[in-house]
């Protein structure tokens, strides 16, 4: 299971955040991109508080904490703390109620103050929290972004993965990651690939060995990541398989419980692999336009013959 520990947050770049209490809960896990605010459980009700997600108290929760009694605001922050929060974070730089630091001392959950304001405190730790609590995997291809499409070859060892994306990078197209794709899913449809920071920009190439990509074909030649859009998965070419000619199959390769669209190119002598898969990045971008060709030149195909053949009259008729 993926978490995020409060230290990091603490650390981060862009929260602005700083330690007033709880320094022995730093190690405390965040299991959650989402965050919440206490509401009824300064009063004290802590029904529907998950444990392990940041509470963030901003300007209405801390007047209304002004309305109470010492001992009121003592009763529903240990409720609230009890309850297992990961952190506690003050936005605006509103002023800590003492009681609050105590007790956040207390219970070892860290409080932690902003200036930032609630809505870009909460925006900016749930964009981070998604991309640190997403889940993540590896596979062993190459992804390049072709057109703006991320284009992400699959194939056995040996099949010329790397040689077709070194010719569509010659072609002005870009490498995202070679050998091993780190890839992590936004949201519930969407996944992303990048590549590790100790190959980044570099690549394989059999009987040549390593190069960078960057150095040779400069910075425009390389991307850090990539929305992946479309899996192509290389194969050698076999005289016994039936091979879709029309490309009305719509085929679909699942990578994180997403589906992505998916091709299978047979590899034989002759074939250019990376005009092929220009070729299907600009046919993608069609299908996401709403246009799929061979899927309309089969509907143009069977509309001719049905208006070729008579009424009341078979096709076996007619021939």
């Amino acid at each position: 299971m993926v978490v995020v520990l409060v230290d990091g947050l603490l650390r981060e770049e862009g929260l602005g955040l700083e330690l007033v209490a709880g320094r022995a809960g730093l190690g405390r896990r965040v299991t959650a991109p989402r965050i919440q605010k206490p509401g009824l459980a300064l009063t004290g009700y802590t029904e529907h508080v998950h444990p392990e997600r940041l509470q963030v108290l901003g300007l209405t929760e801390i007047a209304f904490l002004e309305t109470l009694t010492s001992d009121q605001r003592r009763a529903g922050l240990e409720a609230l703390c009890a309850a297992g929060p990961a952190a506690l974070v003050i936005t605006r730089g509103l002023a800590v109620p003492a009681e609050a630091a105590a007790i956040a001392e207390k219970h070892g959950v860290p409080l932690m103050i902003t200036p930032l304001m609630s809505s870009v405190f909460i925006s900016r730790v749930t964009r981070s929290l998604e991309d640190q609590l997403a889940p993540t995997t590896g596979v062993h291809g190459v992804l390049i972004d072709v057109l703006g499409v991320g284009i992400l070859i699959l194939g056995k060892s040996g099949i010329g993965k790397s040689e077709a994306a070194l010719d569509l990078v010659m072609r002005g197209h870009r490498l995202v990651a070679d050998d091993i794709v780190e890839i992590h899913r936004r949201g519930m449809d969407t996944v992303y690939g990048g590549s590790s920071e100790i190959i980044k920009h570099h690549m394989e190439i059999r009987g040549l060995g390593i190069i960078n990509v960057k150095d040779l074909f400069g910075i425009s030649a390389v991307r850090d990541a990539k929305k992946i859009e479309l899996v192509a998965e290389l194969m050698e070419w076999n005289e016994e398989e039936e091979y879709d000619r029309l490309g009305t199959e719509e085929l679909r390769h699942l990578i994180l419980e997403v589906p992505i669209a998916m091709i299978r190119v047979p590899i034989r002598p002759g074939r250019n692999i990376a005009s092929i898969l220009e070729v299907a990045a600009r046919n993608q971008l069609l299908k996401f336009q709403g246009k799929h060709s061979a899927r309309d030149f089969a509907e143009s195909i069977n509309r001719a013959i049905a208006e070729a053949v008579p009424v009341g009259r078979t096709l076996d008729e007619v021939e």
